[in-house]
């Protein structure tokens, strides 16, 4: 694991609310805004994009919690920004802080963890609880 980071560095990612995102429950739309899951992806995503620098090629990384305050909706063909602010790193785990927005006004926040870890220890992991 390359240590490349330093508390309070940021990350930022910019995704087109569509269709696809509105909260669907058993086949039926609950409404037209981004649901809380697909807004979980995305933010979950913007935090690993500092894993993705930090790992070696023979590692991966593996969320180890997701907390969203769902503040306010966003509606399709809103741009949302993500932006993800490191918290802490302790041994293997990276922790990130999020707020997500719409032309300014805050939709969403909360915290991200993931851990990085050896790619053999992972696929053991997996075998052993299949």
């Amino acid at each position: 694991m390359k240590n490349i980071f330093k508390i309070g560095d940021k990350k930022v990612f910019k995704k087109n609310v569509s269709k696809s995102d509105f909260a669907f429950f058993e086949n039926d739309q609950v409404h037209e805004v981004y649901a809380t899951f697909a807004l979980g992806r995305d933010a979950e995503w913007c935090c690993r994009l500092f894993v993705l620098d930090m790992k070696e090629d023979m590692e991966e990384g593996i969320g180890s919690f997701l907390t969203i305050q769902h503040h306010s909706p966003a509606f399709e063909n809103q741009l949302v920004e993500f932006e993800a602010t490191v918290k802490s790193i302790i041994k293997n785990e990276i922790i990130c802080t999020y707020e997500a927005r719409v032309n300014g006004r805050l939709i969403a926040s909360g915290e991200q963890g993931q851990k990085i870890v050896q790619k053999e220890k992972l696929k053991h992991l997996f075998e052993s609880l299949k």
